[in-house]
Parts: C-alpha cells; sequence; structure tokens
C-alpha cells in the first residue's frame, strides 16, 4: 500500500530570526509517499514525521514550538494572569464527599500548594484517625508526568493494588501496598490498563493486559507473592475489533470479564470466592446487541439493546439462566427516552434518562407503588447517579450542575425525598451565579433535524454581532457533551464571551439515534450540524464571523479540521485539540493502536464505499489552496489515541497551502500523551495557553 518516493529532500526547517522576535514559520521537508488503495493514489509529503525515533522529527517539533512561542511572546504576561486567576477560583485545600465502602470510609483530598491528590480512609466512623493510603505529591516527585490509577482495596481492607503510568501512553505497572505496614510488596504487573479486581481469597488479582497496539486484549490472574511470569492467562480477545476488561459486581459476589466492540459485547463470569472456576457466558457475542451487566439477588440485571430496543432497555435473568431466550422486561423500551444507567438497592431501582437532550433521574420502588422524576429548575442542567456502594441504603446519591451552578454532591432520601447538599464545588474570589444566564436555543439544520445548543453568559454583556463567542462540540462515539459548569470558563465569560455547546449528531444527546445519525455513513451530519449551528448564531446576531471562535479535542478535532475546510469563512480562529485528522491513513493502518476497533464508528476504509466517504471529508486530504482561519494545534508527543504525527503532518500541509496570513500554530508537549499534563495546576497553564489565543485574536491583552 505505501511506496516511499525518493525526491528532492528539502532542508528540515527553514526559519530565521527577523526583527528581533518575529520568526519565519517553519517548513518541513517533503518526501513524498505514494499510499495506494482502489487505485487512488494519495501523496502524503510529510508520512516521515511517523517516527518519534527520528531526530530531525524531534527537532521539527522544537522548531514549531519554538516558533508558537515567539508568535505568542505578546501573550505571556496574560498567560500567567490568566493561569493566576483561573488557579485563584480553585480552593486548594479540598477534599471529596467520603463514602463508606467495606468499614471503611474512603476520602481524597488536596492540600494546599500541591498538585496531586491524597487517598486516605478513616475507619467505622469519620472521627476516626485517618490513615494515609496514598499521597500522590511524594509518588510523582521523580516524574516529569505521573498519573496514579486503579486504586482497589482487597476484601480483608489489608491490601491496596495501585497503578503508575510515567510515561502518558496509558500503560500502567500495577503493584501492591500492605496497608498495614505500608510496605510495597515486590510484585511488578507491567503493561496494563490500570485497573484490577481482587477475588475474595486476598491474595488473587485478575487485570487487563494491552498488546503491542495498545489494545486492552488479555486477562490475566496473578497470586501475590509470585513474577508476573507465572500468571495465568484466563482470556484472550482475538477479534481485534473488541476490548476486554475485569470488574467486581457492586454486590462483590461475582467477577465479570466483558468484551466490547462498537456494537456488540459478551460477557463472562465466576463466583469472586471461587477462582479456579469455569467461566460461564452470559450471552454470546452477537453483531447489533449490545448489552451490559449488573448483579442483584438471584438475577443479572441487562441494560440492552435487544429486539431493536434503540434506546436501551433493562431486563433481568436467573443467575443459572443466562441466554438471552431469558431475559424478561424490567423497563421496556421508549421511543422517546433513552436509558443511560440504573443503580439497584433493596427497595429501590434508580434509572439515569435522556430526553429532549436533558439528564433525569427516575425513582422507582420494587413494588411499583411509587415513581418519581427528581425535580430540576434550570433550562438546563446535568444530573447523574452518583456513588452507590450500599445495596441496603434509602440514600441516593447523585450529582447536579448547570452552566451558572457550580457541581454539587447531594444525598437524597428516596423514601422521605429529603435532600441534603454534601458538597458544592467551591469557586473563590466574587463568583455570583446570579450574574450569569444559561439558556437552550434549538437551531434548524439543513435536513430539518432541530439541533440543541446550550449557552451561558454574563447577564451583562450584551449580545450582538460584536459579541466574541465560543462554539464547542464533540460529537462522536455516542459521548453526550452535556451542559457542565468550569470556573476555568468564567476568564472569557467575565471578558464578555458567551459560550455555546453545540449538542451535534454523533453524541447521544437526543437519543441513540442521535448517534447513529453521526457516523459511518451518515457522519457529516455531525460536521453539517456544526456549521450550520455557526452560522444561525451569525445570523441572528448572537456574534459575526469577525468575532466566532470554534474549539474541540481528539474526534472534536477531527471536527476542527473539516469545518475549516468547509466553512473557514466563519471563524476567526480555531483551536483544535489533540486532533484526529489523518482519518484515512489511520483507519487503513491497523499496526496504530487502536485502529481496528474503530471500524464501526468511522467505518472500514478497505471496503471502497467507506474509502471514498471518509477520504471526502478526511481534513488532511482535503486542504485546498485557500484562506484559513486562525489556528492553534496541540498534541503530546506520546499520545496513544491521536498519534502525533496527525497534527504535525496536518499543519505543515495547511503552510504548504493556506493563501492568507492568519496564524498557524502547533504546540507539542514533548512529555505528555492525550490527557495533557497531569496535576490540577499543570493542565491549567493549558488552559490559560489557549485562553490567551482566542484573547490575542479578539484584541483583549488583559
Amino acid at each position: 500500500m505505501k511506496n516511499i518516493t525518493t525526491s528532492i529532500i528539502l532542508s528540515l526547517v527553514t526559519f530565521t530570526f527577523l526583527n528581533g522576535q518575529n520568526m519565519k514559520a517553519p517548513a518541513a521537508k517533503k518526501i513524498p509517499t505514494e499510499l495506494k488503495k482502489f487505485d487512488d493514489v494519495r501523496i502524503d509529503n510529510y508520512y516521515w514525521l511517523n517516527d518519534r525515533e527520528n531526530q530531525e522529527v524531534i527537532d521539527y517539533l522544537n522548531a514549531e514550538n519554538a516558533y508558537t512561542e515567539a508568535v505568542l511572546k505578546d501573550t505571556e504576561q496574560l498567560q500567567k494572569d490568566l493561569f493566576e486567576e483561573i488557579k485563584s477560583r480553585i480552593k486548594e485545600d479540598d477534599e471529596s464527599v467520603p463514602f463508606k465502602y467495606n468499614g471503611y470510609w474512603y476520602i481524597t483530598r488536596f492540600e494546599k500548594g500541591k498538585e496531586y491528590p491524597i487517598y486516605s480512609r478513616k475507619k467505622e466512623n469519620l472521627d476516626a484517625k485517618e490513615e494515609i493510603l496514598f499521597d500522590v505529591n511524594e509518588l510523582a516527585k521523580p516524574f516529569s508526568y505521573y498519573q496514579l490509577a486503579g486504586l482497589n482495596v482487597s476484601e480483608n481492607n489489608e491490601l491496596a493494588a495501585f497503578a503508575q503510568d510515567t510515561l502518558s501512553r496509558r500503560i500502567y505497572t500495577i503493584q501492591i501496598k500492605n496497608l498495614k505496614t505500608g510496605e510495597i510488596l515486590p510484585d511488578k504487573i507491567e503493561n496494563t490498563t490500570g485497573g484490577s479486581v481482587w477475588a475474595s481469597d486476598n491474595k488473587t488479582i485478575f487485570y487487563t493486559r494491552r498488546g503491542d497496539d495498545l489494545r486492552p486484549y488479555q486477562i490475566w490472574k496473578h497470586t501475590l507473592g509470585t513474577p508476573q511470569s507465572e500468571d495465568e492467562l484466563v482470556f484472550e480477545e482475538t477479534d481485534d475489533t473488541f476490548r476486554t476488561f475485569v470488574y467486581k459486581t457492586k454486590s462483590r459476589e461475582y467477577i465479570v470479564i466483558g468484551s466490547s466492540s462498537t456494537v456488540a459485547d459478551e460477557y463472562r463470569f465466576i463466583p469472586a470466592n471461587d477462582i479456579d472456576a469455569e467461566w460461564k457466558i452470559i450471552q454470546k457475542r452477537e453483531r447489533n446487541l449490545e448489552y451490559s451487566i449488573e448483579h442483584y439477588g438471584d438475577h443479572f440485571y441487562i441494560l440492552t439493546n435487544k429486539d431493536n430496543a434503540t434506546n436501551f432497555k433493562l431486563m433481568k435473568t436467573p443467575i443459572d439462566q443466562t441466554e438471552k431466550n431469558n431475559w424478561i422486561d424490567v423497563i421496556p423500551h421508549r421511543e422517546n427516552v433513552l436509558l443511560e444507567n440504573f443503580e439497584i438497592f433493596n427497595n429501590w431501582l434508580v434509572l439515569e434518562e435522556r430526553k429532549d437532550a436533558l439528564t433525569q433521574i427516575n425513582i422507582r420502588s420494587w413494588d411499583d407503588k411509587i415513581n418519581y422524576y427528581l425535580p430540576f429548575k434550570e433550562e438546563v442542567f446535568t444530573a447523574y447517579i452518583g456513588n452507590n456502594v450500599d445495596f441496603d441504603s434509602e440514600i441516593l446519591r447523585y450529582g447536579y450542575t448547570s452552566m451558572t451552578t457550580p457541581s454539587s454532591v447531594i444525598d437524597f432520601n428516596m423514601k422521605t425525598k429529603e435532600s441534603v447538599i454534601k458538597k458544592e464545588q467551591t469557586v473563590l474570589g466574587d463568583f455570583d451565579k446570579n450574574n450569569y444566564e444559561t439558556k437552550r436555543i434549538w437551531v434548524t439544520a439543513r435536513d430539518g433535524v432541530k439541533v440543541p445548543v446550550s449557552l451561558v453568559y454574563r447577564k451583562d454583556t450584551p449580545i450582538n454581532s460584536n459579541t466574541p463567542l465560543l462554539q464547542y462540540a464533540y460529537g462522536s462515539y455516542g459521548y453526550s457533551m452535556d451542559a457542565y459548569f468550569s470556573s476555568s470558563r468564567l476568564s472569557l465569560l467575565n471578558r464578555g464571551f458567551v459560550f455555546a455547546i453545540a449538542h451535534i449528531r454523533g453524541g447521544q444527546e437526543m437519543g441513540r439515534k442521535w448517534y447513529e445519525d453521526g457516523k459511518m455513513l451518515k457522519k457529516k451530519n455531525t460536521f453539517n450540524d456544526f456549521i450550520d449551528v455557526s452560522k444561525y448564531l451569525i445570523e441572528n446576531e448572537y456574534t459575526s464571523a469577525e468575532h466566532l471562535y470554534a474549539m474541540g479535542g481528539s474526534a472534536g478535532g477531527l471536527l476542527m479540521g473539516v469545518i475549516i475546510n468547509e466553512a473557514p469563512e466563519l471563524y476567526k480562529g480555531v483551536i483544535s485539540q489533540v486532533p484526529f485528522v489523518d482519518v484515512l491513513t489511520t483507519m487503513l493502518d491497523d499496526t496504530i493502536p487502536l485502529t481496528t476497533g474503530e471500524y464501526d464508528e468511522w467505518g472500514n476504509p478497505n471496503n471502497q464505499e467507506y474509502y471514498e466517504y471518509i477520504k471526502s471529508y478526511s481534513p488532511i486530504d482535503n486542504i485546498k489552496k485557500m484562506d484559513y482561519p486562525n489556528l492553534l494545534v496541540t498534541t503530546g508527543l506520546h499520545d496513544s489515541q491521536v498519534q502525533y504525527w496527525e497534527p504535525a503532518k496536518w499543519v505543515a500541509k495547511l503552510r504548504e497551502y493556506k493563501t492568507d496570513d492568519n496564524l498557524l500554530l502547533l504546540k507539542t508537549d514533548m512529555e505528555t500523551g492525550h490527557g495533557g499534563a497531569s496535576g490540577r495546576f499543570e493542565a491549567l497553564k493549558e488552559v490559560a495557553f489557549e485562553y490567551a489565543f482566542i484573547l490575542k485574536l479578539e484584541g483583549i491583552d488583559k
């Protein structure tokens, strides 16, 4: 498929200092590479950037970083001010709402001036002495990047499994800590996803191993005190479009292995107290049969799309008769309500639903005598089921937020209907939510579909064609971009910006069909929706093309790539974070991590119909000789989801083709991956940097 053609090698980077700090943009050398498929030949002049071990590649990325720094030199003070401003709103000595599990109250807290959390617990009651499980600040000291994950305590409360990633590739090493002595045991389990599950014997853990392509594909069993080389392979997922994982049911009675693709699932289980038992399959995988399971009493409860239940329904089946012909409805399918999640209590069933782009929480008694929804007063909000580990409780813990209301954790008595706000996100400074307004508008897209848009702005902000507006969206994988509060965002709102979330197709805000209509051969609906929202906002004088900005990350970065090809005239500036912009080349290369599992999201371009469709929108394949908006592109050298070379090649080609003098900036974090910097404050520097770019374009310097 790939034939590298020899060509004249141009200089790697041609930049010179002009007038002191002014720099000429880097120009990557061109080495034409022929990419052939279905008698179609694409020429990729920058394919050589696909080699992080090549010093020339590193030099080029560093040159782009130097150029970006020089161009934004005049925003350095603004970046610092924004960082301090955003940081000043955060309560540094903060802690989570405690939850009780297996005799202990667990707490996550932060200390003033420290980047990372401290995980602790207290035995039986909150007045007991605090026991520090992990001070991540100490663990992170030797590393420029550090992520602790998979914290998991054994049934006897004496051991804790934990996982560390020090490279930002989401490849974790699992270790075990003796909570009685503080000793880190010699066990070291490498190349994992980070999560693990304790069996009831307190000496066996199950974990997921990644393959060379980073796909989670094997479940292993490890016995404490033995080397990883002696671990037992329990399950291997041989279909490279599936990923596997392992967890323990809320009842703590069963260990479950799941295998999932975009359109199919399969689960198997054993009793947690019988690690040598034969794994029993719930229901064998079938294409287009999706399901997930939880255990309660004598049944498994199953959230599924069985019987063409597009918006999913809840079913149950006896533990000893788990095949689908034994499943019976608990909550039937509803055409206008998406069932997203559920929580089981001894006396109550709680449903997390979605209708008209809003989340709802439905509470029902098992005897069907009580059935009601939690009341929410705001026009635009997000509510979700929180951490509920106790079957016997009458208390439902849930979360609530809106674009003007900081996140809250609420304990709700399902019997008495009394609410207690256990914690509301503290926003320091002069923040008053009454100074802000949020509302929902509906935009009619080009095919007649109405797209919801959530807006937030200060009440004293004049809304007209001179108003700066930042439009944000994601629109892929059925991930719903709900209306949420952001204290960082206040730095834009307080400078006169409107912030808009476009709930475009490809997400799931309007139900499962909303997702189905924004993927595969309908993917262009995602891009069209975003553009049509932009046009509406301009035509109705919420803003104008001189003051409209767009931002998206990952698959949302792909969205940014498409809109600047299709409608560059609508936007003053665009921020594309870790963008998936070389869609066709990536989807044709199954050696790139995680590619094969994406076939049911984007389509398999080894099929000519999908090849041609993806090529028709893939950002890097549709760059034209024309003017583009000001553009900031960010990536991470160690990104395991969207490899750094996609945005690097995209920027290099845009430099070659664009006919304007607008800014085109690439910033590569040479230490991190897809999620950006570790540490709660370091990440804010990235936000301040992006905001400074927008404010510079808007002519706001403080």
